[in-house]
This record gives structure tokens, C-alpha cells and sequence, in this order.
């Protein structure tokens, strides 16, 4: 292909895409039944000779477009995903040609400049300790074993042992305590890390999935705390003060999981909230969440970026070993650069646009909730920031409720056990996201309650 070629076919590309977005608010939210059976247009052999690049193009375009869950629009609300904004959307579009390489600063002197100059602007937008450093992997989950890694390797240090070099086999126990609604990824990375699933202890929690401190177990030796910014039902946040003055006096590590309530501290009317929360050594939260960046885009944020090098490093005799180098800092080694994606949207959004953006989701949840407790619906949680959590008669109903908006295409929200019971989750995430979204989801949700009664 020749340089015309390719050039024809980025602005195909782009052209295409931008199509896609301008149909987002007429078309429903989820795929239509025909959409998803045109799907089967893909299941053809392997080709034997090669294909015109711009015919597969198109190809993807016309059997994918159609086929999408529409999460960039402004009615989608579930699983707590993020949209994209038009900026970061455009930057990740030119950082796709560029293909860098971010492991090392030695492979894109670009990409360890651009991600040094973000993390500095996380630090300071989510007023964490000045020291503190981010790092890009590719989610919460990762974000979060990062952390409880870190964790693991400085607790047992304290009592003699070398995790990172000698391993588990033969260590002192490590006792790591989480809530009773930590996030699934806690246990899956906590799996990952050599702690296991099973040998947590689980800590009580109030009505909104909150520790409660007064009731944290009387433990000793190596100890890691696991809490939450923004329970993924609820919203709600630990009493980070309490529970770090706590963990202080046992000379433990303190982790947040903050995968959407971390961005609460860059706001000024939600970020007491996040008090306390600047205490701990670790904090894990996803760009590709309230961000609005393109997936996948997690961000562990550590006080001290040397204590995931012993794990974390990649040792060879053809590899430098830069400062702060993604390769030696993080589970992998090649990545892409995913801080460009958040560069643009800070850059764009500015201080002030990224508060705007935690209220304004924020304002939207309190919207619903206000419609949904005139409209006589249960609302189970107290409305902190973009979650809504919403109960109906029983358990059949909500499940009816659900399938009903999902087919209709109105909006899209999804299930969740809380204190056993099913429910419906409101997660109010995008940019896009209007009053007249808002109004137009709940005569929807309304409408499939009265279907159901």
C-alpha cells in the first residue's frame, strides 16, 4: 500500500467514525435483533489471498456500527463505563499512528515525557501526597494488584522478608483485611499476588457498603487494608481517617480502590468525600471510567514509585534501566501509551471542566433519584455521586424491568445483588449525558415498571 493509499484510508477511517458518533443520539442503545444476526456475516473462512484494505474497512463498518452497544451516547448507564470524549477520541486516533511503545523512555522519549507530565497533573487534580506517581496499565484490576503488590513486598519487608526475590513459600502470613462489598477485583488480584481469595478478612460494613472502623479486627504482624472510593453499587466512600489512623498504629499499607470515586477529590463540591483518603500508599482508578478515555485505561498511583520496581522490573542485558520506565514499574512489558489519551482530556478539560464533569454526572444521579422517588420506585442508596441503585417489588419484577428498558433501546441499565436482594444500577458516567437524557431514561424505566404491573 502506498502512501496515498494509506493516507485515503485514515481519512476513510476517521470519516467513518465520525458518522458513527453524529448517530448516536437517534438510535437506540442497545443493537437491534437484526444487527446482531448480520453479525453472522463475519464467520467466514480464514482468506486464502489478501483483501482490498478498504473493503474491509467498510466491511466492519457496515456489519460493526450498527452492531455496537451505543456506551458513547448519553443513555447508556450500565457496568459503570466510561464514554470518550471528543478530544481524547481525536488524540488516541493520531497516537494510533504514531504506535509508540511506552515500556521504555529509551523507545518513546515522547510517551515518558507526556506520562510524566500526567502524572504530575493526576497527583495535583485528586490532591495526593506531592511525590506520588502514576502509571498507566490496562484497568483497575491491574491497577489494584499493582497496589496490593507493593503492599504485600513493603509489609513483609518490615518483618525481614524479600518477597519480590524469595517469594511466598516459607513467609510470614500477610493478614489483609477488605470490606464486605470490596470490588470482585480485589479478590482476583489479591489471587494473582499469592495472598488468595479465601484468606481475607472481611470487615463489617454499614447500610451503603462503608468499613466500619470501630469494628476492624485486632490483628499484628505484616497487614494490608484494602478500602473503597466510590462502592461500585452505592458510591459510597470509607471513613479513610479513621481507618488509616488505625492501620498507622500497625505500621500497615493502606490501598484504595478508587475506580470511580477517586475523581470525587477533583471536585470541589464532592471531595470531602475523599477525606482522609491522601493518607494512604496506594490508589487505583480507571481513565476509562469518569475520565472518559478510550478503553482500556487504569492508573495505579503509589506514594512511592520505588516500591513497585522490586516486582515489577524486567532485567536483561539489552534493557536500560530508566527511572521511572512503564517496563519496570508495571506487569508488562510492551503497552501502548495510554497517558496521550489522558493528557487530551486534561489538557481539555482543564481543573474546572473536570469538576464540572464529576458534578454534572453527579447533579444527573440526584436527578434520577429525585424522578424515580416521585414515579414511586424504591431508591436503596444515598446518592453521593453517579451511582443510583433502584429496587422494585421483588426480585421477577426488577429482572422484568430490566429486560424491558434494555429491548426497548430508550437507555440501558443493568442488574446487581445488594444485601441480597436484586437490583438495578444507575451508573452515570458520560460526558454526553443530558438533563433530557435523564428525563427521557425515566419515563423508559417508568414505562417498564407499568408494563410489568
Amino acid at each position: 500500500m502506498d502512501l496515498d493509499e494509506t493516507t485515503h484510508l485514515i481519512r476513510a477511517a476517521a470519516e467513518r467514525a465520525a458518522t458513527y458518533h453524529a448517530s448516536l443520539p437517534e438510535r437506540g442503545v442497545a443493537p437491534t435483533p437484526e444487527s446482531l444476526a448480520a453479525l453472522a456475516e463475519f464467520d467466514e473462512p480464514f482468506p486464502e489471498w489478501p483483501a482490498a484494505a478498504d473493503e474491509t474497512l467498510a466491511m466492519l463498518d457496515r456489519l460493526g456500527s450498527p452492531a455496537t452497544m451505543a456506551t458513547t451516547g448519553g443513555r447508556y448507564f450500565g457496568f459503570v463505563n466510561g464514554a470518550v470524549l471528543p478530544a481524547t477520541m481525536a488524540a488516541h486516533i493520531l497516537a494510533t499512528a504514531w504506535d509508540q511503545n511506552a515500556a521504555l523512555s529509551a523507545m518513546s522519549p515522547l510517551a515518558s515525557r507526556v506520562r510524566s507530565v500526567v502524572s504530575r497533573w493526576l497527583v495535583d487534580a485528586l490532591h495526593l501526597p506531592t511525590g506520588s506517581e502514576a502509571m498507566f496499565v490496562g484497568g483497575a484490576t491491574v491497577a489494584n494488584l499493582c497496589g496490593l503488590a507493593a503492599g504485600r513486598d513493603f509489609v513483609l519487608s518490615q518483618v525481614g522478608w524479600d518477597a519480590a526475590g524469595d517469594g511466598l513459600i516459607g513467609a510470614p502470613p500477610v493478614s489483609v483485611i477488605v470490606g464486605e462489598q470490596a470490588h470482585s477485583t480485589i479478590a482476583k488480584s489479591l489471587s494473582i499476588i499469592g495472598l488468595g481469595r479465601k484468606r481475607v478478612i472481611v470487615a463489617p460494613t454499614d447500610d451503603q457498603g462503608r468499613i466500619i472502623p470501630s469494628r476492624l479486627p485486632n490483628v499484628d504482624g505484616p497487614v494490608i487494608v484494602s478500602t473503597q472510593a466510590g462502592e461500585l453499587n452505592t458510591g459510597a466512600f470509607d471513613p479513610f481517617e479513621e481507618i488509616i489512623d488505625w492501620a498507622r498504629q500497625r505500621n500497615s499499607w493502606v490501598h484504595v480502590d478508587g475506580a470511580i470515586g477517586l475523581w470525587a477529590a477533583a471536585s470541589r463540591a464532592r471531595r470531602h468525600l475523599t477525606a482522609g483518603m491522601n493518607g494512604a500508599d496506594s490508589w487505583a482508578t480507571d481513565g476509562h471510567k469518569w475520565l472518559n478515555v478510550p478503553y482500556d485505561s487504569g492508573i495505579i498511583l503509589i506514594r512511592d514509585a520505588a516500591l513497585l520496581r522490586p516486582t515489577m522490573s524486567a532485567r536483561a542485558g539489552y534493557l536500560p534501566e530508566g527511572d521511572l520506565d512503564p517496563m519496570h514499574h508495571t506487569p508488562q512489558s510492551s503497552q501502548r501509551a495510554r497517558a496521550f489519551d489522558a493528557w487530551a482530556a486534561l489538557r481539555t478539560l482543564g481543573r474546572s471542566g473536570l469538576a464540572d464533569l464529576v458534578d454534572r454526572c453527579s447533579d444527573h444521579a440526584q436527578r434520577f433519584a429525585a424522578g424515580l422517588r416521585a414515579a414511586g420506585i424504591e431508591v436503596l442508596n444515598e446518592v453521593v455521586i453517579n451511582q443510583v441503585l433502584v429496587g422494585f417489588a421483588d426480585d421477577a419484577a426488577t429482572d422484568r424491568v430490566i429486560d424491558h428498558i434494555q429491548r426497548s433501546g430508550e437507555c440501558w441499565c443493568g442488574g446487581t445483588m445488594w444485601r441480597g436482594r436484586k437490583a438495578m444500577r444507575i451508573s452515570v458516567s458520560s460526558w454526553a449525558t443530558t438533563e433530557a437524557d435523564v428525563d427521557r431514561s425515566l419515563a423508559a424505566i417508568t414505562a417498564a415498571r407499568d408494563a410489568g404491573l
